[in-house]
C-alpha cells in the first residue's frame, strides 16, 4: 500500500479563527525546524488572497499559486527553494478569487498537490483565517488540524467557532491546539477553556499539542525578513516550536503504517490514526 502514498507525507495545516494570531510565523519556523531534524518538507501559502509567507523570507516569486491553477505552469517553475529540504509554494496578493474556488478548481489544486508532495515527508498548510470554502476545504483533507489560538477571549471563541463549523459541516472531530504569545500556565488555562466547550457542546475533546512562548524578539526578526528560526536560534519561541516539531516528527514516526497507506490529501476520518502527538 505504500505506492498510495509513496513518501509518507503528512499534511498538516495551521489554521485560526482569527487574524493576527502568528499562523505565518510559526508555520515558517516549524518547518525550518523539521528541516534541522532532517525531514523534507513543502511549505504552502494557503492564505490564497493575502500572502505574505514570501515577505517574511524577503523573496518576490517569479510565479505563484494563481499561474500554477491557469495550467499552463509546471509545479517545479513555481516552487521556490528555501534551504536544502524546504520548498515553498507561494500564494498571490490581491486576488480574490483564489479565495473562493468552486469545487472543481479545488480538486484540481489537490489532485496537482497530491502529484507535488510524493518526495515531502510533510506538507505543511498555512491557512487564511475564517471560515471560508477553500479554507474549510483544505482543512478537512489535512491528516493533521493545528488550530492556534492565544489567551484573547476572541482568538478563543473564533477558535472555538472554526472547530464547531469543520465538525457540523464536515463530521471533523480531531484538532490539535497550539497557544501563541503565551506561558506554559496562561497555555493551560487558555487550552482548558476551549476543551471544556468543545467537550461540553460538540461532545469532543482537543490534544493540546504545545504553546510558544511571547518573544519580543520576532518583531526584529519580521522587520529583518529573516525567520526567526535563523535570526535567534535559541530564543525562548524557537525553544518552545523544537518541543512543537518533535511532538509532530514522533507522530508521523509511531503512524508510518496508517499513513503511507492513505493520500496525504484526502478526508481523514477521526480516528484514523492510532496515537496522538
Amino acid at each position: 500500500m505504500s505506492e498510495i502514498n509513496p513518501g509518507s507525507t503528512v499534511s498538516l495545516c495551521i489554521m485560526s479563527g482569527k487574524g493576527g494570531v502568528g499562523k505565518t510565523n510559526l508555520a515558517l519556523n516549524l518547518g525550518l525546524t523539521l528541516r534541522d531534524m532532517g525531514h523534507r518538507l513543502l511549505l504552502m501559502d494557503c492564505d490564497l488572497g493575502l500572502a505574505n509567507l514570501d515577505v517574511l523570507l524577503g523573496l518576490t516569486p517569479e510565479k505563484n499559486l494563481q499561474d500554477l491553477l491557469g495550467g499552463d505552469t509546471r509545479p517545479e517553475d513555481v516552487l521556490l527553494r528555501v534551504e536544502d529540504g524546504l520548498d515553498i509554494l507561494p500564494a498571490a496578493s490581491g486576488v480574490p478569487e483564489l479565495v473562493e474556488m468552486d469545487q472543481n478548481q479545488r480538486d484540481g489544486l489537490f489532485e496537482t498537490l497530491t502529484d507535488m508532495i510524493k518526495g515531502y515527508e510533510f506538507l505543511l498548510l498555512d491557512l487564511g483565517a475564517g471560515i471560508s470554502g477553500t479554507v474549510l476545504a483544505l482543512a478537512r483533507m489535512a491528516q493533521m488540524r493545528v488550530v492556534l489560538v492565544t489567551p484573547e477571549p476572541t482568538s478563543l471563541t473564533d477558535g472555538y467557532a472554526i472547530i464547531k463549523v469543520l465538525n457540523a459541516k464536515f463530521g471533523v472531530r480531531d484538532f490539535c491546539v497550539v497557544v501563541n504569545q503565551a506561558t506554559a500556565k496562561e497555555s493551560g488555562e487558555t487550552f482548558q477553556r476551549l476543551n471544556l466547550a468543545c467537550k461540553n457542546f460538540l461532545g469532543f475533546e482537543l490534544v493540546h499539542l504545545g504553546h510558544v512562548r511571547l518573544d519580543r524578539t520576532l518583531t526584529q526578526a519580521v522587520i529583518n525578513q529573516t525567520p526567526l528560526a535563523r535570526f535567534a536560534p535559541q530564543c525562548p519561541a524557537i525553544k518552545d516550536i523544537r518541543v512543537l516539531a518533535e511532538r509532530i516528527s514522533f507522530y508521523r514516526q509511531q503512524n508510518l503504517g496508517t499513513i503511507s497507506g492513505r493520500k496525504a490529501l484526502k478526508e481523514f476520518l477521526s480516528g484514523a490514526t492510532a496515537r496522538n502527538p
